[in-house]
């Protein structure tokens, strides 16, 4: 099932408070997991960032709202316990708990006004985002829909490069990426157009213990499909080349894929979303414009008071 968002979690994180004891995240998190039947793998999918799975950061806002309309309160790190204020609302037995419920108490709304420092607009729009989305989900959609953009305009400006230029594109990428020994070498090596079906050949490593041949089709629309890669993989047995990499702007067809796949030469595919996102993450054709540094509070530093007292 899909991961529940956070404002799905608010009751049953508070009936796990119910029995008035102490309780961890840790347990609260795992309790809720087998409540709504996650995976393993959905346990462990993780934000944009890669720090933190998704779950166990729902489960800490889902703890952070109710804490602040004051229905459990924090004991020391990592532990909380339901106030008699949450122990009345769960008297009402109420069917949901979420953003709305919650500003039934003038603490909570104090807290999500303190949160808002947008122009009245922006906040009107932040308002109805926040009814679903955490503000981690909120940084990672935005961080996603601004990745995908740039990635589909890189994309775009590729298909209408020169090919001389999407060569030279593909040299620095594969040497960003860690191939190829210097750049001066991948750059020797690469541009032998019509070689036998081999557009290039780049050192796997500084010494060149290994070669790694490279086929480039920069395509706008049509796939590349099975006849393209036996081509390729035909010039690699004449090489007694035993690794190689096929690029293209445009899409592999699903026979293409499953043939590749089953080869004992090792024929990588890479297609032009492929192509942008690898740009993306290796700085080539894109740049940083902004940063923006994501903190949170130093619970160690605060521990350290904990000890002494």
């Amino acid at each position: 099932m899909p991961i529940p968002d956070y404002q799905t979690l608010m009751l049953p994180l508070l009936k796990i408070a119910g029995d008035g004891k102490i309780h961890t995240k840790r347990d609260a998190v795992t309790e809720l997991a087998v409540q709504f039947g996650l995976t393993e793998s959905e346990r462990k999918e993780l934000l944009p960032s890669g720090k933190q799975e998704i779950f166990d950061n729902r489960v800490g806002w889902a703890r952070t709202y109710i804490k602040h309309a004051l229905l459990i309160e924090y004991v020391q790190r990592g532990q909380f316990r339901i106030t008699d204020r949450g122990k009345q609302i769960l008297a009402e037995k109420p069917e949901r708990i979420d953003n709305a419920f919650l500003r039934r108490f003038p603490e909570f709304i104090e807290f999500q006004r303190r949160s808002r420092t947008a122009t009245s607009e922006e906040s009107e729009a932040a308002v109805l985002a926040v009814e679903t989305d955490t503000p981690d989900d909120l940084m990672a959609t935005g961080y996603l829909n601004r990745r995908r953009q740039i990635e589909e305009d890189a994309l775009e400006r590729v298909k209408h490069c020169s090919p001389e230029f999407f060569e030279r594109l593909v040299v620095k990428l594969i040497s960003a990426m860690g191939y190829g020994g210097t750049l001066a070498d991948a750059g020797k090596a690469i541009g032998k157009s019509g070689d036998g079906g081999v557009d290039g050949v780049i050192k796997e490593d500084r010494l060149g213990l290994e070669q790694i041949y490279i086929q480039a089709k920069r395509w706008d629309d049509a796939s590349v499909g099975r006849p393209e890669i036996q081509k390729f993989v035909g010039a690699l047995l004449g090489k007694r080349a035993r690794k190689g990499i096929f690029l293209t702007t445009s899409t592999f067809t699903k026979d293409a894929r499953e043939y590749a796949s089953s080869l004992e030469t090792k024929v990588i595919l890479i297609d032009g979303t492929e192509l942008a996102a690898f740009m993306f993450d290796f700085d080539v054709g894109i740049s940083a414009e902004s940063t923006y540094v994501v903190k949170r509070v130093d619970n160690d530093f605060f521990e350290d008071d904990a000890a002494s007292q």
